[in-house]
């Protein structure tokens, strides 16, 4: 005979030890299940880490792509100033080669200058500065441009600055 017994007292019988043995069980569980979300989130932080770093980097390295293709501009312009006392004609030749060299960089980095005149008015593609009586023209068409776009689409540097028609 038992200890317990011999005096007296009784045990735990099967239904405690099977409701202790079931609640063991679930701290066990709901343990190993806070270490699995815990872990979740240091992962979940650590690839929060590596993305913004990947994104910063790719930034960076973009940026640095652009620079570069700036960098003969910049060179041809050192060199025009360099001759600034040259023949006037010359300088106006370097100046359109410097010019038609940065358009070229623009158009390689997806935003190519758009020559707009006689274009229908678009708000999302222009900007009205002004407007001016042109009795031969369509309502709405743009007459003159002020400042051009850069761009296409939802790629737009800029919309164009114009002046539009409007047949008085």
């Amino acid at each position: 005979m038992s200890q317990a017994a011999e005096n007296g007292e009784a045990g735990p019988g099967p239904d405690a030890i099977t409701e202790q043995a079931r609640s063991a069980k679930q701290a066990a569980r709901i343990a190993e299940l806070e270490d699995l979300r815990l872990r979740a989130l240091a992962d979940l932080d650590n690839m929060r880490k590596r993305c913004a770093a990947q994104v910063s980097r790719a930034e960076e390295e973009a940026r640095a792509a652009a620079a570069r293709q700036w960098l003969p501009v910049v060179d041809n312009l050192d060199l025009a100033l360099a001759h600034a006392e040259a023949d006037p004609e010359t300088i106006i030749e370097g100046v359109r080669a410097v010019r038609d060299q940065a358009l070229d960089v623009l158009a390689r980095l997806g935003f190519p200058r758009r020559d707009d005149r006689g274009a229908r008015f678009d708000p999302v593609r222009h900007e009205a500065v002004a407007s001016r009586p042109d009795p031969g023209a369509e309502a709405d068409v743009v007459a003159e441009v002020v400042r051009p776009a850069y761009g296409e689409g939802d790629h737009q540097l800029r919309p164009a600055q114009v002046v539009v028609a409007r047949p008085d």
